[in-house]
């Protein structure tokens, strides 16, 4: 395919080129983007569906306004490592020494409860993606409006219902092996 198919195949929400370009074509470019931009594991679907979510902003005016004057790779490299370095102050670091939740939800006062909450914390520390506790954290834990903590995430809502769905499939994984391994 060349640079005007595959600009057309996107802008056209062609499924195919769409799924062609960013998560075979462009992988190993946004991997070693990221590898250079983040100092901590990020998701590539996360990314890439940020990513694409911004090119297609007002009528996939980003594309529409590419001038092959180079390849569509060169030119989407450094706008994916500026639209990434953006990215990177609004995102929740996986390594970072500051707690994302302060601890002060009100448990019922039962052993069973607060063993409960014991048992969830202990698989959330063994969660590898921070930022998935957070999102658990607030949406259904604390029951935030999601519209609230996408704004809180400078993510659009669709995004942070993926996140969501992600972090609920690293946790039911995690608590399988926990099963496993310390028995029923």
């Amino acid at each position: 395919m060349v640079d005007r198919e595959i600009i057309q195949g996107l802008i056209a929400r062609d499924n195919r080129v769409t799924k062609e370009f960013f998560f075979v074509k462009c992988r190993p470019l946004f991997n070693s983007i990221m590898k250079l931009v983040f100092s901590y594991e990020v998701d590539y679907d996360e990314m890439v569906n940020e990513l694409y979510v911004y090119l297609m902003e007002d009528d996939a005016s980003k594309l529409r306004n590419f001038q092959y004057r180079s390849t569509i790779y060169q030119w989407l490299k450094i706008l994916a490592i500026r639209f990434f370095i953006k990215k990177r102050t609004r995102l929740i670091d996986s390594n970072s020494q500051e707690t994302l939740y302060d601890g002060q939800y009100q448990l019922v006062s039962s052993e069973t409860v607060t063993s409960m909450g014991d048992d969830l914390e202990r698989l959330f520390d063994r969660m590898p993606t921070k930022r998935y506790v957070h999102v658990i954290r607030r949406l259904i834990i604390e029951d935030w409006e999601p519209e609230k903590l996408a704004q809180e995430m400078d993510i659009t809502t669709a995004n942070l219902y993926n996140i969501k769905r992600r972090a609920m499939v690293q946790l039911t994984r995690i608590a399988l092996n926990d099963i496993k391994k310390y028995g029923k």
